[in-house]
């Protein structure tokens, strides 16, 4: 949302160059749809968003809200729209290969690696939540962690959210590569996740958002996987729900755990893991037998 607030003057500053009068009347946002007919919906979508929020907060009428703009956006997905490109998600086979390779190079940076992506994946975390973890927000028990969010997404008042990430004997356990990570790099306060020079120095201030993509997209990229340009910091929490499905999670836990809001969102990750289970072509495929 607040990247979204970002692009909003720059939104509007594209109407207030069509319509320096600001005329507040439907029409005008009709003419000014038309005019930038190159852009895509979704772009649209975002000015129009723009232009309601700035005529809102001046206490003027929202010309974004008549009928007949409505009808027209709807006209142009119509006609116009295209299915939204995601982020593919990341299963945890393909996560447990990742880590094995990290673990074996053994480097500073492949520790470092290592638990960013473990704890962006079983903490279901967003790339914004996951930079912003400080030493202090971590918790060790002898069940496993608990990491305070200060602030989220879905906790825009700072009451704070605790993601526990138990402890595994199995082939990831993000506890042990969190704690692996800070003793290697010396951290004891400040930033988790931090950059590395080429001389293995590490920074103190935390990595940029932009880093996780990165790091994800060069670590598939080391074993290999074969969907690399489909992948963005948002596959680790599309893996985690389909990984948590597939291994039996009750809903519930599941949305628990990535912080999701709606049950629609964690309802469609479910159904993108079970196409092949809940499927009705399969049973009918399964009850034929080929003539001997």
């Amino acid at each position: 949302m607040a990247r979204m607030r970002c692009r909003w003057p720059n939104s509007f500053l594209r109407w207030q160059d069509w319509s320096v009068q600001l005329e507040r009347h439907s029409a005008v946002s009709g003419k000014f749809r038309r005019s930038i007919n190159n852009a895509t919906e979704p772009t649209l979508a975002l000015r129009l968003t723009a232009l309601s929020q700035w005529h809102v907060h001046q206490g003027f009428p929202d010309p974004a809200s008549t009928s007949t703009v409505r009808k027209t956006m709807t006209g142009i997905a119509r006609t116009h729209g295209r299915p939204k490109k995601k982020a593919r998600a990341l299963p945890i086979e393909d996560l447990e290969r990742i880590v094995a390779r990290l673990v074996n190079t053994g480097t500073l940076k492949a520790a470092r690696d290592n638990a960013l992506l473990q704890i962006g994946f079983f903490g279901g975390l967003r790339r914004s939540e996951l930079v912003a973890i400080e030493v202090g927000h971590v918790g060790w028990t002898p069940e496993g962690i608990e990491i305070i969010l200060p602030r989220s997404k879905t906790d825009q008042l700072g009451e704070g959210i605790i993601k526990a990430i138990p402890y595994s004997d199995g082939p990831c356990c993000p506890a042990t590569a969190l704690r692996s990570w800070l003793d290697a790099a010396g951290i004891m306060a400040g930033p988790v996740f931090r950059s590395i020079s080429k001389w293995g120095a590490v920074a103190n201030a935390a990595l940029g958002v932009g880093s996780v993509n990165t790091i994800l997209e060069d670590c598939a990229t080391l074993v290999k996987l074969d969907y690399v340009p489909d992948l963005s910091s948002h596959s680790l929490r599309r893996g985690m729900a389909t990984s948590a499905h597939r291994a039996g999670a009750d809903f519930r836990d599941i949305k628990k755990q990535g912080g999701w809001r709606h049950d629609g969102t964690v309802q469609g990750y479910i159904e993108e893991a079970s196409r092949f289970e809940e499927n009705a072509a399969g049973s009918l495929l399964r009850t034929r037998v080929k003539p001997a």
